[in-house]
């Protein structure tokens, strides 16, 4: 769901073309990045808690669980939303009452494991999200007929020269998904490896968002106020075909159930050495969906391409640390890291990561405030100075101290 919601959001701040073209390119990075992390988890069964004690040390480890699991947080908020819009729009429910049904499943569907029954679950779920997704678009295009006007989608004054690099670096704040992928891929089996792919592929479901959104009349962007009409991608009324059609998408999304569970385990990792005895999962996910819930009750619509902004920073310097990292160290090096990660290995700062992604992350926020043109770099400059940073002082970490 945020994947269509983000890039209608797009299309309407840059044009459909340009979010298009956004979309592909997306799909190539994702395809690239992905297919190197995937097979790093898979080899050494790490978290990503656990993979950045090795890369920032434990303190440094704990300032990136706690962004995972600050985004994790804000990803099932905005994806429970979505749901729980459309649970109010589809039952008539109170917005309240419809968000508190969403977190209560929510968080009974995280007590076991991604392994188990909820991996099968979103196996049965996927095939009926695909089927809403078309069947949204095509009741649509019946109801309404069809009209190429979702092609020229786009802000007042047409589309910039350079939109599609808008589009491309505002889904960069999406890269918290290679983290995902990298939690997820850890369960991988090893003879998977060679065939490993990506998660980068699904973002081409943006497309259609594009298209009922402009298409329908009279509809506007989803936020809280207008999500009853909206709903994010449908743009249809719940009365209509198009509109239950994009009710049930929103019901049967299979990464819906997912998103708790890695703010579960990440405010797990982050807590254990810090609270006395060891707390169960259940506790972390009950203490979840409290946070999900009040979050819910907020308008998470408004800010969406903002949080990607900030979140993106981080995540994209992580990302830059831990390809050089995998890319660096060889086959040997992954043998390290799956007995290395253990508190008593690791050290309290790894200066080499910490310092990468310090730089990064601070060369992509003075941009990032700079505003105007200087903005749209800033997540790309952070990606290319963490990766750089890295190897230049992991390189020079590397070299024997000379004899005095």
């Amino acid at each position: 769901m945020f994947y269509l919601v983000v890039s209608a959001t797009l299309a309407l701040a840059y044009g459909s073309v340009n979010a298009i073209i956004g979309l592909v390119l997306s799909v190539i990075a994702y395809a690239a990045v992905n297919a190197v992390l995937v097979r790093h988890a898979i080899r050494t069964g790490l978290s990503v808690s656990l993979f950045s004690r090795i890369l920032l040390g434990r303190t440094g480890a704990a300032i990136a669980t706690l962004i995972f699991f600050a985004t994790a947080i804000y990803y099932a908020v905005f994806e429970g939303s979505v749901i729980a819009l459309a649970l109010q729009g589809y039952a008539g429910l109170g917005y309240p009452i419809a968000a508190l049904i969403v977190v209560v499943y929510s968080v009974l569907l995280i007590f076991g494991s991604i392994q188990n029954w909820l991996d099968k679950l979103n196996g049965v779920l996927l095939p009926f999200y695909l089927i809403g997704l078309i069947a949204a678009v095509v009741l649509a295009i019946a109801e309404y007929g069809y009209s190429s006007a979702w092609l020229s989608l786009g802000p007042e004054g047409g589309a910039p020269a350079t939109g599609w690099w808008d589009c491309f670096v505002a889904f960069m704040g999406v890269w918290i998904l290679m983290m995902f992928t990298y939690d997820y891929a850890r369960f991988g089996k090893a003879r998977t490896i060679t065939s490993a792919s990506t998660s980068g592929a699904v973002l081409p479901g943006g497309v259609p968002a594009e298209r009922p959104r402009r298409h329908l009349p009279g509809r506007e962007p989803a936020d809280r106020g207008r999500g009853q009409r909206g709903l994010g991608r449908a743009g249809a009324d719940p009365a209509d075909g198009a509109g239950r059609a994009g009710l049930r998408l929103d019901l049967a999304d299979p990464d819906q159930h997912r998103e708790l569970l890695p703010g579960r385990r990440q405010h797990g990792e982050l807590c254990p050495d810090r609270l006395p005895g060891e707390l169960p999962k259940v506790f972390w996910a009950c203490v979840v969906g409290v946070i999900c819930y009040v979050l819910m009750l907020a308008d998470v619509f408004a800010y969406i391409l903002q949080a990607l902004a900030y979140q993106g920073i981080f995540v994209v310097a992580w990302v830059g640390l831990a390809l050089v990292h995998i890319l660096t160290e060889g086959a040997e090096g992954a043998a390290h890291d799956r007995v290395s990660f253990r508190l008593r290995d690791t050290r309290a700062v790894n200066p080499t990561g910490l310092t990468a992604w310090l730089v990064a992350a601070a060369a992509g926020l003075a941009l990032h405030f700079a505003g105007g043109s200087l903005a749209t770099f800033s997540a790309p400059v952070t990606f290319v100075v963490a990766a750089a940073v890295y190897a230049a002082l992991g390189r020079r970490a590397a070299q024997p101290a000379r004899a005095t």
